[in-house]
């Protein structure tokens, strides 16, 4: 944006301005990181000469960071005082643009209070300095049907948007909704993305498919009874009476939670909460005073809260994993073949329980997790993408590769061979390609050669260069597979080690290995970063500021998701 303009700023606008609390506390974090800049006082007094690029910036962020950080509309700016300022706006996409690998998004879609659709795609990487880097590309308001067609359309129009090429998106992580795996498979076939469904989803539909059981049913719902359809939710009496119990009795005081239906994990803390609180929820729901004598209070059966006991812990590896594969600031993609289902399935062995429902969810879980993920992560596909399997290999904690065969582990080798070979060439290609560029350019012209030189020339020099370039692919094929053989006899890393740590202090070891990790190890196990831009999205449409139009919502969800 331009600077200042050098009218007169209105009274009233340069009052709210000197006076804002909340911007002189910016002004002096930004004073300190830069020392000697002037105060945003000094933008409202008369000027005869634009702001310098030095001053536009500390207004810039000044005022930016009050709108992002308070959530404030966008129209605040739309006032008389000023509208006699221009304010400069530098978003910089510097890191996407030097990203050396390629870079992976998540993709989903949401409905605000006011039945407006958004679809929300984020994007991924690993920069030069190994730091695992998220953005916010767009929440992009939709008008039209959410079919395949529309869905793919408006991806690219996103990353068209952004000067992203989707030929360099390695993978996009979606949830199982039918049309938008429809609309993956459109951008597969056009530029060869991966299809990547979301581990979070996936984990959501065997814990559901696990809990369909008559008597774990029924007593969820006794327990919803507890929390919701009972007074300590609705009646101030009773929660009063609630936290004396929690006080008398030396219990945590926590508030009972109500679950939601489209997540299980929402189940996992209801009963967590209400085991924690039950002697005191008995006693305020038994006390007089909430529950007048003669009628009977709510409470759950005995077996039912031994139920409940059995299936807080069955839950308890589930919502470990949910909160593992959820994480955007570390890798994730990798742990979910070698531990995590391992880790999964295991538990599901424990069938000891005095509840035969509890027992029949671990029969079920097992089943659901090895049909819906053994196939994927478990076994290598010769026609599939293994994008779990790939990042696990080239994560230094799990590269030894001990939850494959044999034969399956030399397979996956094989194919990390491959693509690193591949890479290779395309390197050494554009490499080439600039090399020719820059000669062309720098070169003065060459003498013209006679007809017969040129004839007598061609053969000799059609093969010298041609040798040239075999001897040089030969040489660096042979450096790759030494490369890979290197790599995976490396001792591994503990688990608690961070692998692109490792990876920055071994990248000169292994430079083209190095490439295909920042591109698969950026890749999110789900697509839980979509999800949250619509929390964001949802503090803004709010009741009181459900006018927004869907472009301001847009706007605001995108620079605060990015500030």
């Amino acid at each position: 944006m331009a600077a200042a303009s050098s009218g007169n700023m209105s009274e009233a606008a340069a009052v709210n301005l000197n006076h804002s609390t909340r911007t002189q506390q910016l002004l002096k974090r930004t004073n300190h990181r830069k020392n000697k800049q002037k105060s945003l006082e000094d933008y409202c007094q008369r000027r005869s000469t634009p702001c310098t690029p030095q001053e536009a910036a500390v207004l810039t962020e000044s005022v930016l960071s009050m709108i992002l950080k308070d959530m404030r509309p966008l129209a605040v700016v739309e006032g008389e005082g000023f509208k006699e300022m221009h304010f400069p706006t530098r978003l910089h996409w510097n890191e996407l643009k030097k990203a050396t690998s390629k870079i992976s998004l998540t993709t989903d879609a949401w409905t605000s209070l006011v039945t407006e659709s958004y679809l929300g795609v984020t994007c991924h990487f690993i920069n030069d300095n190994w730091d695992l880097l998220s953005f916010t590309l767009a929440t992009l308001p939709v008008e039209e049907h959410h079919t395949a067609e529309n869905l793919a359309s408006w991806v690219e129009k996103v990353a068209e948007k952004f000067h992203i090429s989707l030929h360099n998106v390695l993978a996009i992580v979606h949830d199982n909704a039918s049309n938008i795996v429809a609309a993956l498979h459109i951008l597969k076939e056009k530029f060869g993305v991966v299809s990547y469904q979301c581990a979070g989803h996936t984990l959501q539909l065997v814990v559901n498919h696990a809990l369909k059981d008559p008597k774990i049913d029924k007593a969820l719902s006794a327990a919803r009874g507890v929390v919701y359809n009972t007074h300590i939710r609705k009646s101030e009496p009773a929660s009063t009476k609630l936290k004396q119990k929690q006080k008398q009795m030396g219990t945590a005081e926590h508030k009972l939670i109500q679950d939601v239906a489209v997540r299980w994990n929402s189940s996992y803390y209801m009963i967590e909460h209400l085991l924690e609180q039950r002697w005191p929820v008995v006693a305020t729901l038994s006390d007089p005073e909430v529950t007048q004598r003669g009628k009977q209070y709510l409470d759950l059966k005995s077996d039912q809260w031994i139920l409940l006991d059995e299936l807080k812990e069955v839950l308890k590896p589930y919502e470990q994993a949910t909160n593992v594969l959820s994480g955007q600031s570390y890798v994730t993609v990798s742990v979910l073949p070698p531990p995590l289902l391992k880790g999964l399935l295991k538990s599901t062995q424990n069938k000891s329980f005095d509840s035969a429902a509890v027992n029949s969810f671990q029969n079920s879980a097992k089943e659901e997790i090895l049909y819906r993920w053994q196939p994927e992560v478990s076994a290598f596909q010769a026609d599939g993408k293994n994008v779990s399997l790939i990042a696990a290999a080239l994560d230094p904690c799990f590269h030894k590769l001990k939850f494959l065969s044999p034969e399956d582990a030399l397979k996956l080798q094989v194919r990390i061979q491959r693509e690193a070979l591949d890479l290779k060439r395309e390197q050494r290609s554009q490499l080439q390609q600039e090399n020719v560029g820059q000669e062309a350019s720098a070169s003065p012209p060459t003498k013209k050669r006679s007809v017969l030189d040129t004839l007598l020339g061609t053969d000799s020099e059609e093969e010298d260069c041609n040798e040239k370039t075999d001897q040089g692919e030969d040489g660096e094929n042979e450096a790759v597979r030494k490369e890979v053989l290197l790599y995976f006899g490396e001792a591994p890393i503990l688990r608690d080690n961070d692998p692109l740590t490792w990876w920055k202090n071994n990248a000169t070891r292994f430079p083209t290995l190095a490439t295909l990790a920042k591109s698969y190890l950026a890749v999110p196990a789900t697509s839980t970063p979509s999800e949250r831009l619509f929390s964001v999205a949802g503090n803004i449409v709010t009741k009181k500021r459900a006018s927004l139009t869907a472009k301001h919502v847009e706007m605001l969800t995108f620079l605060h998701s990015n500030a």
